[in-house]
């Protein structure tokens, strides 16, 4: 379900994960996924849908559970809602990538970059 050089790029994480096939989407879930130190909790599971033709096409949003907000308890703009996938409850980063993705260029390590970098600016970093 992920081209060999997108496994390398989680292999890199050192964390434990799956992959799973859902409505065609590849679910690509990464536990023990850090969160930003102006977050809570320090830990998540992370979801990556990845659509049908990706890494040519362009992935959109990004999944955690359990929620995060900040240390301060603040709800994030953009994570408000709660969705199913995989038979558990996810919390929705909505967060869109389009118009930046940049098809046989981008890829799984690029899209991880993206994320983490939602979740630097939303812990308060730049």
């Amino acid at each position: 379900m992920l081209r060999p050089a997108d496994v390398a790029s989680v292999d890199e994480l050192c964390l434990p994960y799956t992959v799973t096939l859902e409505a065609g989407f590849a679910l690509l879930q990464i536990e023990r996924f850090p969160a930003d130190a102006g977050l809570a909790p320090k830990e998540v599971t992370l979801l990556l849908r990845l659509p049908p033709g990706f890494p040519d096409a362009t992935p959109d949003m990004f999944w955690v559970d359990p929620p995060l907000h900040t240390k301060e308890g603040a709800t994030i703009p953009g994570t408000e809602s709660i969705e199913q996938h995989a038979g558990r409850s996810w919390q929705r980063w909505s967060r869109h990538i389009q118009g930046q993705w940049r098809p046989g260029i981008d890829n799984l390590a690029t899209y991880m970059f993206y994320v983490r970098r939602c979740l630097r600016e939303a812990g308060g970093q730049r």
